[in-house]
């Protein structure tokens, strides 16, 4: 659950950032859903670096491990 303005924006500049690959998008009960993929350090700092946003409160995370997208070549903001 995330409250705040601009969190999938700022997801997507640090996801790039740390060259992750994935998606991110606003859910219809106010959740957001945010998939990456990359190496587990890279993902650390990700989680780190999203939750340092001016307007953004993270209220929890929930992570589950996926199969690996081999096609997945960058991230996206769904809508």
């Amino acid at each position: 659950m995330v409250q705040g303005v601009g969190f999938r924006y700022t997801a997507y500049h640090s996801a790039n950032m740390f060259r992750l690959t994935g998606y991110v998008k606003n859910e219809y009960d106010g959740s957001v859903t945010c998939e990456v993929q990359g190496r587990e350090e890279d993902i650390d700092q990700f989680l780190v670096s999203i939750g340092r946003g001016r307007f953004i409160d993270i209220e929890r995370i929930d992570k589950t491990a996926l199969p690996l997208d081999e096609g997945e070549r960058s991230f996206e903001v769904r809508h």
